[in-house]
Parts: structure tokens; sequence; C-alpha cells
């Protein structure tokens, strides 16, 4: 429930940022009468995405045996490969992303248009968001729990996008996306070691140095219960790893980590721009990072 509700988090607010600089910039350049355009948009993509996600699930619960473990490795190293991809994005565009959408909206002369921005904005952050709840659902826990995990981070995501909407996006959300991708780091290592526990289990290899376990915890919390599930589903870990799990774990970690972590430090002031109104402003994506 822990990877749900940081994964919908994340990307729920990312949703929020969105359409809060659609939103303010169509109020702020006298085009309130077009803001249902994006919620049209917003929704559509919100309602391909559900759907997209139960049949996707539907079908995956379905298979058994090999071809069960297939899917779920597959699953894990996409998920991992995306999670990577838009943890650096978000850190190379976020500075500009606010600019951008401002520059899209104003060159939007329909309500098409803007349904449209809003559209692809909202399908490539809920698509996303369906890979990630999958890997969290295969690697650990139950549809019910990732449901409610997921169902919790997005209610926070939506105050938090409340609050950043009010505050004329000068809240400083730097340290929420340094934190949260520092998370979403160590759950995308987990999904990495799980892809090869995945394929051991699809081509039944049961012996060899790589493939034994590294260790065997057999009882307590660090083997079953609610905490359990948590570091499981979080962070990778198991009561019985394989030597090939946890070498891709930290060969994934390690210079991953590295390359966040010194990116951050190698971040710079926030620019400063026009919100639309003729204020200057932080831009939106320079504190998100």
């Amino acid at each position: 429930m822990g990877a749900a509700f940081l994964i919908t988090l994340r990307e729920g607010l990312e949703i929020a940022i969105v359409l809060a600089i659609l939103v303010s910039y169509l109020v702020k350049t006298d085009r309130a009468s077009e803001v249902r355009a994006v919620w049209r948009g917003a929704g559509l993509a919100v309602g391909i995405c559900l759907v997209a996600g139960v049949a996707i699930q539907a079908a995956v619960g379905g298979l058994h045996g090999s071809v069960e473990k297939g899917v779920e490795a597959a699953i894990a190293i996409a998920a991992a490969s995306v999670l990577t991809w838009m943890i650096f994005w978000m850190r190379e565009h976020a500075r500009t992303m606010g600019a951008e959408l401002r520059a899209q909206v104003a060159a939007a002369t329909t309500a098409g248009a803007l349904s449209v921005i809003a559209f692809v904005a909202v399908l490539r952050e809920g698509l996303e968001t369906v890979l990630f709840l999958l890997s969290a659902e295969t690697s650990s826990s139950s549809g019910t729990s990732v449901v409610v995990g997921g169902l919790a981070g997005i209610a926070v995501a939506v105050v938090l996008g409340l609050v950043f909407y009010s505050a004329g996006h000068r809240l400083n959300l730097r340290t929420f996306f340094n934190v949260t991708g520092i998370l979403l780091i160590l759950f995308a290592a987990g999904l990495v070691g799980k892809f090869f526990h995945e394929v051991r289990e699809m081509l039944e290899i049961e012996s060899g140095w790589l493939w034994s376990p590294a260790w065997t915890v057999e009882s307590g919390l660090w083997a079953k219960g609610a905490f359990y599930d948590f570091m499981k589903g979080f962070f990778g870990w198991h009561a019985e790893t394989e030597r090939i799990r946890l070498i891709a774990y930290f060969a994934y970690l390690l210079p991953v980590g590295w390359a966040f972590l010194r990116g951050g430090r190698a971040d710079g002031a926030a620019p400063v721009a026009s919100d639309g109104s003729g204020h200057a402003t932080e831009k939106v994506g320079s504190s998100a990072q």
C-alpha cells in the first residue's frame, strides 16, 4: 500500500500542477469560459486510463505458470525503466514546464485545442501511473491494498494541488520532488531485482550460486506481517533474496541514486518569469524538482 500511495501522490501532484497552470493562465488572461475544455480533456484521459488499467489487470490476472512470470518480469523492468526516465525527465524539464504550458495555451485558439493539451498531459501521467500500480500489485500487495493506497495518494495530491493553485504557484515543491524521487528510485531498484527473480522462476532455475538465497529469514518482522509487506513492496526486501536479485538491486541503485543526488546538488537558483498576468513569480517547474 505504501508504494501505491507514493506513486499516485507523485503522479497525481504532477497532474494537479499541470491542470493548475492551465486553469490559472486561462483565468488570468480573461478566458475563464474556456476552463471547461480543460476539464473535458482531463476527464476523457482519466477515463481511458481507468479502462486501460482494468483491462490490463484482468488480462494479467488470467495468466498462469511461466507465462505469468514472464509478463510480471516484463511489467517490472518496464515500470523501472519508465520510472527512472520520468524522475530525470522531470528534473530536466521542470524549470520550463510552466512556461511551455502557458505558451501552448496561448497558441490554442479553440476549445478543442485546449482539450487536447489537457488530454495529452493527463493521459501520459495516467498511463505511467497504471504501469507503476500494476508493478506494485504484482510485487507485494494485493489488489485491494494497492487501490486503497492509490486512492489515499490521489486524495493528498488533490489537496496539495488546490494549495498550489491558491498560492499562485509560489509553493516551493523542490524538497517534495527530491524526497519522492529518492523513494521512487529505491522502489525502482526493487523492481529491477524482481525482474531477475521472475526470470528465475519463469526458467525454473533452482540451483547455482547467483540464483541461491543470499540470506533466509524465517520468522519475525522481516519474514512476515504488515511491516514485511511494506518493506517488500517499497524497498524490494525479501525474506529469501537470491544473490542475483541483491546484485541487480545495488547495480541499479548506486549509479542511478548517485546521478540523481549529484544532479540535485548541481541545480542552481530558481529562475523568475512572468505568470501571465504581468507579475513576477517563481516558475512552477523550478520549484518542482
